[in-house]
């Protein structure tokens, strides 16, 4: 999303109402997954906060970059869901809204992980899902 959120003040000043999900777990991402996954969970340079609660999560107010700040810069409309008992609400409310572009910050835990995904030095018929969950392919490799 950083690499491509400048495409908001586009849509802002085109009255385009796209729907963004950020789902941050105030890292970078794919990065940290990848950490994780092949690296012994040797992390690097990969934490986008200040501090964290005791379940690992960003503290409130740390996140850098804030999100909802920098798209509220870009012309949209902005909200941050940090608990999944708001998230019916938070989807409700950012689905009313529709003369511009709206974006919504799902904080997760910094765990979480992006599925399916492509190993490095793999094809795309080795996707590898969570918890070894693979899609049908019809190969009946995991019979």
């Amino acid at each position: 999303f950083q690499m491509t959120n400048q495409e908001l003040t586009t849509c802002a000043l085109n009255n385009i109402p796209i729907k963004v999900a950020i789902i941050n777990n105030g890292a970078l991402g794919m990065v940290r997954q990848w950490q994780t996954l092949f690296y012994n969970q040797r992390y690097s340079n990969t934490v986008l906060h200040t501090g964290a609660d005791t379940d690992g999560n960003a503290a409130k107010g740390t996140r850098v970059p804030d999100f909802v700040k920098l798209s509220e810069a870009m012309g949209c409309y902005a909200i941050r869901c940090e608990d999944p008992a708001d998230l019916d609400k938070v989807i409700a409310e950012a689905n009313s809204i529709n003369d511009r572009p709206v974006v919504v910050d799902f904080i997760v835990h910094e765990d979480a992980m992006v599925w399916p995904m492509v190993a490095a030095g793999t094809s795309n018929d080795e996707v590898m899902a969570a918890r070894g969950v693979r899609p049908d392919f019809g190969d009946n490799e995991d019979d």
